[in-house]
C-alpha cells in the first residue's frame, strides 16, 4: 500500500521526467519561439517537483 510519502516520491519522479522531456522538445524539436515556451514549462515542472520533494515527510 502506498502512503503519502510514496505518492509524493512518484509524483516527483514523474514531474522530473516530464520536465526533461519538455526541455528536450524545446531544445531539439522546435526551433522557433515555441521551443522557448516548452523549455520554460519544463523548468516549471522542475520547480513543482522540488516542492513535492520538500513536502515529503511534512504532509
Amino acid at each position: 500500500m502506498m502512503n503519502k510519502n510514496t505518492v509524493l516520491a512518484w509524483a516527483t519522479f514523474i514531474m522530473i521526467f516530464m520536465g526533461c522531456l519538455l526541455i528536450a522538445l524545446g531544445a531539439f524539436r522546435y526551433e522557433d519561439v515555441a521551443g522557448w515556451g516548452f523549455a520554460c514549462v519544463g523548468f516549471g515542472f522542475f520547480a513543482i517537483a522540488w516542492v513535492f520533494n520538500a513536502l515529503k515527510g511534512r504532509v
